[in-house]
Formats: C-alpha cells, structure tokens, sequence
C-alpha cells in the first residue's frame, strides 16, 4: 500500500528529492516550507504547517545531506526543524508522520562508521554517527530516543535510517517501515522540541 509521504531536504540535494520524485514510484507532498509562520503559539505553528504543507502525509522522508546538520545554526535549518517538528507533532486531528531518514552518498563515511566491542556490554555494536555534525536534533534524538542501555534496538528507534542505495532499490519497504512506528510503544516517546 503506498503512503503519501513528504519530503524534507536541503536545496542542495534537490537533485535527490527530483529523482524520488520523477523516478521512483513514492506517492509524495511536493510542497516546502519556505517562510516562515508568524506566531509565537507552538500549537499554532505546528497545526498550521501540518495542515498547509504535511497535509494528509503520513511519512516524511528526511534527506540526509551534509547541509542537513544542527551545526549550521538554528536559522539556517529552520525549515527543516520545523517539518520534521511538524511531522513528530501529535495535534487535534492530525497524528504524527513516521521518519525515514535517507543517508545520501557524501555522508556514507560520516555515519557510518564500522562497528566495536562495547565497554559496557562486551558485545559488538555497530557505530551510527547521529549527532549535531551529521544531523539535526530532531532526528538525532528520535533514533537514539534516551534508554538507559548501551544500544538500540530497532523498537528502540523511532526513526528508521537507510543508505540511499538501499531506498532506491526499495523505497516502499522503508517506506512501510516508517509508517508502522506510528503505532509502535516508541511513537509515545518521542519529542517534538528536543
């Protein structure tokens, strides 16, 4: 079953959110956040953007891009905070969009980074390098939603991480996957403000 999904990107990857658009069979929201909403009523803000850009989405799909970080400043990312704020928000008729971030090519060798032997557990864990250099807060913190463990299992993790090269050849299946967090225990848990 295809989900309407909303694409969140930086202008500097627009030749990604073209070929997802034009070449993949991904039912999408071709609309982008370009100005600001002016209210100081979170609630507001948030409502307003759900229902002027996310409209009746159900996934968005965050391009992980190396202009797509928390380290570039708040008002340069502020687009970007605000739909993945919208997508995570849970508003009056409106629930919030599963995340799938979609690692680009450039940012390969930034997240992922081999795997280790934990000081904690002893066991082997995979290195996945979300934080303010690679990403922004609002996805960071919803992959690696607090725990109180060494690792995170997938029911874990909220949002769901895959390399481009892997969407590509089948968005629909991480698509899906997204969307079914939605009604997992960990959609309870995540933040729209981190």
């Amino acid at each position: 079953m295809g989900r309407k999904c909303f694409i969140s990107f930086k202008t500097e990857d627009i030749g990604y959110k073209e070929f997802i658009q034009n070449d993949l069979d991904v039912d999408m929201i071709d609309k982008s956040l370009d100005d600001p909403i002016n209210s100081d009523n979170e609630d507001y803000i948030m409502r307003k953007i759900r229902e002027d850009y996310l409209s009746d989405s159900t996934v968005t799909i965050f391009l992980i891009g190396p202009y797509s970080n928390e380290n570039l400043g708040a008002y340069e990312q502020r687009f970007l905070k605000r739909e993945l704020q919208a997508s995570l928000y849970h508003g009056n008729g409106n629930t919030q969009n599963g995340i799938l971030g979609v690692v680009l090519p450039e940012m390969y060798d930034s997240i992922y980074s081999g795997s280790g032997t934990c000081w904690s557990c002893g066991k082997t864990h995979t290195y996945v390098n979300l934080n303010d250099s690679t990403v922004i807060k609002e996805f960071s913190y919803n992959y690696y939603i607090p725990n109180g463990k060494c690792s995170w299992p997938e029911e874990d993790r909220f949002c769901v991480l895959v390399r481009w090269d892997d969407f590509i050849r089948t968005p629909e299946n991480y698509i899906e996957e997204a969307f079914k967090k939605r009604s997992q225990d960990i959609a309870n848990k995540t933040k729209v403000r981190p």
